[in-house]
């Protein structure tokens, strides 16, 4: 799936939360659901996952703040200092978290693999005919 050169770094909007990835990419997906909508005021949510082990935060860990959904769903980390939406998970306890693809600092050789949520895509904002693999909720584990 991942075919640059490791480790690949990111940031935060305002650039005190810094991260460096230092282990291929598990998968990298779109999400569609209601919780990525109201996260990100769009449509969709394009993520990838690694092991929790091969995220290292290089700085501004002090500003990173999680919300968990009281209806369920992953903890979504936050940078305080901008609002940056950079992970979801449980940054110190999970096997895997998600990084938002929009938070690396330069290009990563990613490509998405699936569509996940596609029920809960908004009319506004519709699942593209991409030939990605669609998935009415979760991915099964």
């Amino acid at each position: 799936m991942t075919t640059h050169a490791l480790p690949v770094e990111g940031s935060c909007l305002c650039g005190e939360v810094r991260f460096r990835v230092t282990g291929r990419f598990i998968t990298a997906g779109y999400c569609h659901c209601t919780h990525c909508q109201k996260r990100t005021g769009t449509g969709a949510s394009i993520q990838g996952r690694v092991e929790r082990t091969d995220l290292e935060l290089q700085a501004g860990a002090e500003l990173l703040k999680a919300f968990v959904p009281p209806a369920g769903g992953r903890p979504k980390v936050f940078c305080t200092g901008c609002g940056s939406h950079l992970f979801s998970g449980d940054l110190s306890a999970d096997a895997e978290v998600a990084i938002r693809l929009g938070a690396f600092d330069g290009p990563i050789d990613v490509t998405p693999a699936f569509h996940m949520f596609v029920r809960s895509a908004p009319a506004w904002a519709p699942v593209p005919d991409d030939g990605l693999v669609r998935y009415d909720t979760a991915p099964a584990a």
